[in-house]
C-alpha cells in the first residue's frame, strides 16, 4: 500500500513537469507560420486524395503503386529504362525491381535487352498492360474527379497554377 502511495505521489510530482513539456511541444506544433500551415494542409489533402484513388484500385483487386508504374511507362510511349522509371516515380533503382517483378509475372510488362547497351534492359507495356490501363483508368479518373469537382473550373485552374508555381525549381 505504501509503495502504491509513493508511486502515485511520484507520478503526481512529475505530472506538472510533463504537462508543461507537452504543453510547450503542443504549442510549438500547433503554432506555425502560414507557409507551414499551407504545407501541412497540402500534405493532408494529398494523402486523402491518394487514399481515394487507392481505395478504387483495391476494389478492383489492383495495387495503386503498380498501376502508377504502368501509367508512367505509357506516358513514355510504352517503353522506358528502369533507372528512368525509378526516377520518375521517386523510388531507388533497387526498389524499382520490386515493383517490376510482379508486373512482369502477371504479364503486364516485358523486359528486353537494350538495343545499343546489352547491360541495360528496356521495360515495355504488353498488350495485357495496355488493356488493363484502358479498362481501369477511366473508372479511377471518374472516382478522383468526384472529389476534385468540389472545386469549380476556375478554382481548378487556380489550383493548377499554384501547384505549377510550387513545382518550379
Amino acid at each position: 500500500m505504501e509503495l502504491n502511495n509513493a508511486m502515485d505521489s511520484l507520478q503526481e510530482d512529475n505530472m506538472p513537469k510533463r504537462e508543461a513539456n507537452i504543453d510547450g511541444l503542443q504549442q510549438f506544433v500547433l503554432d506555425f507560420p502560414l507557409a507551414n500551415e499551407a504545407f501541412f494542409a497540402l500534405v493532408e489533402t494529398t494523402a486523402g486524395l491518394v487514399a481515394v484513388s487507392e481505395k478504387y484500385w483495391q476494389a478492383q483487386g489492383l495495387n495503386g503503386a503498380r498501376i502508377r508504374v504502368l501509367v508512367e511507362i505509357a506516358k513514355q510511349g510504352g517503353a522506358i529504362l528502369p533507372s528512368v522509371l525509378a526516377s520518375r516515380i521517386g523510388v531507388t533503382k533497387a526498389n524499382i525491381s520490386l515493383l517490376l517483378t510482379p508486373l512482369e509475372k502477371d504479364g503486364y510488362i516485358s523486359r528486353t535487352e537494350h538495343v545499343r547497351d546489352g547491360r541495360k534492359s528496356v521495360i515495355s507495356l504488353t498488350e495485357a498492360g495496355r488493356a488493363l490501363l484502358s479498362q481501369q483508368l477511366p473508372g479511377n479518373r471518374e472516382t478522383v474527379a468526384g472529389v476534385m469537382n468540389r472545386l469549380d473550373t476556375d478554382e481548378l485552374r487556380q489550383l493548377m497554377g499554384l501547384l505549377h508555381k510550387l513545382n518550379k525549381p
